[in-house]
C-alpha cells in the first residue's frame, strides 16, 4: 500500500465516520469509517518502515570504481 492510498483511506474513513449522517440497513457507516482510518494508519506505518529498510540497504552497497591508465607502463 502506498502513501497516497493510505491517505485516501484515512480521508474516506473520516468522511464516513464524521460527515455522513445517512444510514444503510445493516451497515454502521461510523464503524466502516473507523476501520478505513485504522487501515490507512497501518498502511502509512508500513510505508515508512519499507522506505527505511530500503534506505538502509542502499547505504550498505559500496561501489568501487577502478580506472586503468592506458599509458602507464606495466
Amino acid at each position: 500500500m502506498t502513501m497516497g492510498t493510505s491517505v485516501f483511506l484515512i480521508a474516506l474513513g473520516a468522511i464516513l465516520r464524521y460527515a455522513v449522517e445517512d444510514a444503510i440497513s445493516g451497515v454502521n457507516l461510523a464503524t466502516v469509517g473507523l476501520i478505513l482510518m485504522i487501515a490507512g494508519i497501518v498502511g502509512i506505518v508500513l510505508s515508512f518502515l519499507m522506505m527505511a529498510m530500503a534506505r538502509d540497504r542502499r547505504a550498505e552497497v559500496v561501489h568501487e570504481r577502478r580506472t586503468v591508465d592506458p599509458y602507464a607502463r606495466p
